[in-house]
């Protein structure tokens, strides 16, 4: 992974920290109400006895693409916050 160079004529530290921080504090949230979107069986029910299963695996796979991106802005954030 690609960490940005912090120096005089870049982005500062503390501004690189704070937009990183904001993208990790906005992609937990959307961690926590797709979380709350889980589906529920009586919503697929209709469509077969594979539906729900189906539609779970697909819910899943979001949360961890999710999770990935927030654990990729984590790994940036670390050596900036240690610049602070």
């Amino acid at each position: 992974m690609k960490h940005p160079t912090i120096h005089l004529n870049g982005t500062s530290a503390k501004d690189l920290y704070e937009q990183y921080s904001s993208a990790i504090d906005a992609i937990r949230n959307a961690e926590s109400k797709l979380a709350e979107a889980y589906p529920n069986g009586r919503d697929y029910y209709v469509q077969g006895p594979g539906a729900i299963i189906e539609a779970t695996d697909e819910h899943r796979s979001r949360l961890l693409r999710l999770a990935s991106v927030r654990e990729e802005l984590e790994q940036l954030i670390e050596p900036i916050a240690d610049r602070l």
